[in-house]
């Protein structure tokens, strides 16, 4: 199919060279000669002149996505810059998803007719072989399976700026209820060209939930049947292709899954996404679990004057957003603890005109009891019916009645009658994060820290606007075998272990290793408006894809952060310390995952240091307990304990791929590992200018075999990692060496 294009002047600037039909037979393609400049937008701009000079930058790419049903449209405006003083042409190469189809071309300038066609994949791939083989440059390998737009870009002005602006359509994959969109894009570190990507999505049917295990997105619901997305300004230059994908219902909660087989673990990896009803436009509300709120709140005298201010306008701002016949309650804090009301009472006007009158009254003195104050909280005789949520205000460690921290933890975990659900809040940087951490885990909720000049008002209203509509309350997660009974041994390591209250706009994200291939049953069940709902789903493993790489690395992060948090809470016994039995054995696993999955955290960084030997397994586990010890179990308020509280929630929780180790350092920095990357399922780590296979790191075998950028080994190879999805590993500027098979194989791409 071949899309004409009217531009807007009379110069020809672009002229595609291939013109063979989306899905039809290939025609004979005459290539002529490259030009200086090759540029993929969706990996980077390489020069092909004599000096290697680089004329041509992209500055940046902004995609808008349109999705209607199971068809997308995808717009790419890529900005080019010209860095020298001369007129330039560059060669313009766009790796785009199977059945592609271009429906328009366009860029600045000077105008004419423009024709262009989707070159397939058995002709795209003789173009990479060739560009990758003149250029000597491995970047193109990495879209070696898709096919390819090719043009020619001219001028790009002296010193002077191009847009050029594609459109393509094509039809998406589908699972059952579950569309998926791909968007490829390099897996390289080194790309740092910012993405602005939006998505539009329609459905005849109610969008469930949209999911990315590629990049952070903030969504918005425009109607039960249309939701809008747009990547997070964080995300804008994270590397990988960008994935989406949305759920439709037909009422009640629906779920699909992705599996990635793996022989090691006897079967494989599995994530489960389940999405709740769409909200109803105009609903009263009927449909979703009242809420009790109880707000405790430190009145100490280290909390006076803004902080206390603050909290106070936090607490009139929750009660003004109940609905009416939903309670609360009020209990401040310091030497002693204080209620408005014995329990919860219901909202109406004349309770909550007494409520602010209370909160306007409070003044901040006296120190801290964190233990009498969450006692008192936890014991109150429950509202009926509600959904029972304490958000727990702190501005200090515990100074008055029972201050040691186990007892505190052991209080939240043995003595929560009425499964009241504590989300905390550390306002200000001294304070116990493991213990508020610990508080909010043990009870379904979640622990938040309030940084100076963060404002607590607003840090606590948006929790409490996450809690709207509480819908499915005590969800439990039951996995059966054929015959409906508990499927013993089929599934391990399911994370997270205890499912939260879902609220409206949530969804769910399971990760846990499957054995095996027969068919499971998952059940999701809990309390909705006073009655018990289940959910039942059934899925085969027989056809796991190994282009869910996505999903064994996100399980591992998981993983890795639930040791950690295990060894974190040993720390509360101070005569605990690294050469325990127990933390040797959690640190030992972490260092094994990280190095297997190249996740690294705060604690096992050094793992990607030029000169660490990780095949010196004892001098390795030494220095991660070292690290383990004096920061996870010692260092435990200020801004080194709060800042590994937010490493831990994000990775405890995470659904998306954080390809480049982000994490937050003792001083709250944002800081990355720049010399780990991830492919697919696999991990490579610089040293010595070589990118190594993280399954030989601990070894030493040398190369059994070395294949040369460009020769028809290479391609051969190459071939053989597509089949895997594992093609990134080759597209790195440096030599790699990595396991295929039981060989050892050295790729020459060193120019």
């Amino acid at each position: 199919m071949i899309t004409q294009v009217r531009k807007q002047s009379c110069v020809p600037a672009f002229f595609i060279l291939l013109t063979a039909v989306a899905w039809g037979q290939p025609e004979h393609i005459s290539v002529r000669p490259l030009p200086h400049n090759v540029i993929v937008p969706q990996s980077r701009a390489v020069a092909f002149a004599p000096d290697r000079r680089q004329a041509i930058e992209i500055t940046s790419v902004e995609v808008k996505i349109d999705i209607l049903e199971s068809s997308a449209a995808t717009t790419m405006e890529i900005h080019l810059k010209n860095n020298t003083n001369s007129r330039q042409e560059a060669e313009l190469l766009l790796p785009v998803p199977d059945g592609a189809v271009v429906r328009g071309f366009a860029y600045d300038g000077p105008g004419g007719l423009i024709t262009a066609a989707v070159l397939p994949k058995d002709e795209a791939k003789r173009i990479y072989q060739q560009l990758v083989s003149q250029i000597r440059d491995p970047a193109l390998a990495e879209f070696v399976g898709y096919n390819l737009i090719r043009s020619s870009v001219f001028p790009v002005e002296p010193r002077g700026n191009q847009r050029v602006r594609l459109t393509y359509d094509h039809l998406l994959a589908s699972d059952g209820s579950r569309i998926d969109y791909m968007l490829p894009r390099t897996e390289s570190l080194e790309y740092a060209v910012p993405w602005k990507i939006t998505a539009n999505i329609k459905s005849k049917r109610p969008i469930a939930t949209v999911y990315s295990a590629s990049h952070a997105m903030d969504l918005r619901r425009v109607s039960d049947r249309e939701m809008a997305v747009t990547i997070t300004t964080e995300a804008v230059t994270a590397p990988g292709p960008f994935r989406l994908s949305y759920l439709v219902t037909e009422g009640g909660m629906n779920a699909t899954l992705f599996a990635y087989p793996d022989e090691k673990v006897g079967g494989g990896y599995f994530l489960l996404l389940a999405g709740l009803p769409a909200e109803k436009a105009g609903s009263d509300n009927n449909d979703t679990i009242k809420r009790e709120i109880t707000l405790v709140i430190d009145r100490s005298g280290s909390m006076r004057n803004e902080k206390i201010q603050q909290a106070k306008e936090a607490a009139l701002q929750i009660i003004s957003g109940l609905r009416d016949g939903e309670a609360f309650n009020v209990i401040i804090y310091s030497n002693a603890v204080e209620r408005f009301a014995a329990a919860p009472v219901r909202k109406n006007r004349k309770n909550a005109e007494a409520a602010a009158k209370y909160i306007d009254g409070i003044t901040a003195m006296g120190g801290t009891n964190i233990y009498d104050a969450l006692k008192q909280a936890l014991e109150q005789k429950p509202s009926e019916g509600m959904l029972p949520i304490v958000l727990f205000l702190t501005d200090g460690l515990p100074t008055v009645g029972q201050t040691s921290e186990i007892e505190i933890r052991n209080l939240a975990m043995k003595s929560n009658p009425y499964k009241r659900r504590v989300f905390t809040f550390g306002v200000g940087v001294d304070v116990n994060a493991p213990l508020l951490e610990k508080i909010a885990n043990e009870s379904r909720g979640k622990a938040e820290f309030v940084l100076p000049k963060e404002d607590v008002e607003v840090k606590v209203g948006k929790v409490f606007a996450r809690l709207n509509g509480p819908i499915l309350a005590d969800a439990e997660l039951h996995v059966l075998g054929s015959d409906n009974e508990a499927a013993v041994g089929r599934t391990r390591d399911i994370m997270p272990r205890v499912l939260g209250d879902l609220f409206e706009g949530d969804q769910i994200v399971l990760l846990g290793q499957y054995v095996g291939t027969e068919p499971l049953t998952f059940e999701i069940n809990g309390n909705c408006v006073e009655k018990k709902r289940t959910f039942r789903f059934r899925f085969d493993f027989d056809r796991p894809d190994k282009r869910n790489g996505f999903v064994p690395r996100l399980w591992a992060s998981r993983k890795i952060a639930e040791l950690i948090d295990a060894v974190r809470q040993m720390g509360a016994d101070g005569s605990v310390g690294a050469n325990d039995p127990k933390v040797k054995e959690l640190t030992d696993e972490i260092v094994r995952l990280s190095t297997e999955f190249g996740i690294l955290t705060e604690y096992t960084a050094f793992l990607a240091r030029e000169g660490t030997n990780l095949a010196d397994s004892v001098a390795v586990r030494r220095e991660a307990g070292v690290a383990l010890e004096s920061r996870a179990m010692r260092d435990r308020s200020g801004y080194g304990g709060v800042n590994q509280s937010y490493n831990l929630a994000q990775s405890k929780s995470q659904a998306t791929l954080n390809m480049r180790n982000d994490y937050y350092d003792a001083g709250m920095n944002r800081v990355s590992v720049a010399s780990v990357q991830q492919i697919n399922d696999r991990a490579y780590y610089r040293r010595d200018n070589q990118w190594i296979d993280s399954r030989l790191l601990n070894e030493t075998a040398r190369p059994t075999r070395v294949v040369e950028i460009g020769t028809p080994e290479y391609f051969e190879l190459l071939d053989r990692l597509v089949r895997e999805n594992q093609q990134g590993a080759v597209a790195r500027r440096d030599d790699v060496i990595l396991k295929l098979g039981n060989e050892v194989v050295l790729i020459k791409n060193t120019n």
